[in-house]
């Protein structure tokens, strides 16, 4: 899983927020959010009913706060 992908799935469901807002987060559009939002829940679905461990890269990145 990206941190792309990570930080879409912390926004919309760990802190509810709408995609229109969650991507104004991300500074992504709202349709390149959603695609996003998609990936990680196959991912995170396949993990789960497969039994595989989760694993989060793609480098370095910016904390901003809220």
């Amino acid at each position: 899983m990206t941190l792309d992908e990570f930080e879409a799935i912390r926004l919309a469901d760990h802190e509810s927020l709408k995609q229109e807002d969650a991507a104004k987060r991300m500074r992504v559009s709202r349709p390149t959010f959603s695609r996003i939002l998609s990936s990680a829940h196959r991912k995170i679905g396949d993990a789960l009913v497969n039994v595989k461990a989760i694993k989060i890269e793609g480098g370095c990145c910016k904390i901003f706060g809220k």
